[in-house]
């Protein structure tokens, strides 16, 4: 009954531990806020600026866009579409958040051995 009580909370605990959300906070410039000309530009010249990395190009152009339809779909966007692409590049992480991964491993484990070592088991690592 024991076992089964902990297998079901390490159960529980793994779920909990993966719905977590990751949240990042920052200070808030005191300057005024920037104009919408300005903050399109710098959305814009991020989107060209990943759109220009060799991978990204091939790729469109194996899906058949050349430069000239790009840049014509991207003057298109409104400056909320824009905004949001400019957002989203800034949540990619290439590879992934490896160490957020490693540590919860990390973490995940010394638990188990925790509670193998204080219910009598023999832990050997």
């Amino acid at each position: 009954m024991f076992k089964k009580s902990i297998a079901w909370y390490l159960i529980f605990a793994m779920f909990a531990i993966a719905i977590i959300q990751h949240a990042e906070a920052a200070f808030i410039p005191s300057s005024p806020l920037a104009s919408k000309e300005e903050q399109r530009t710098a959305d814009l010249n991020k989107v060209q600026e990943l759109l220009e990395t060799k991978l990204v190009q091939q790729r469109l152009q194996d899906l058949g866009y050349n430069s000239n339809e790009i840049k014509e779909r991207l003057s298109l966007l409104s400056d909320q579409q824009l905004h949001n692409y400019a957002q989203q590049l800034d949540d990619l992480r290439p590879g992934g958040d490896k160490l957020a991964a490693i540590i919860g491993v990390l973490v995940i484990i010394a638990l188990v051995l925790v509670i193998l070592h204080f219910t009598g088991h023999k832990v050997t690592v």
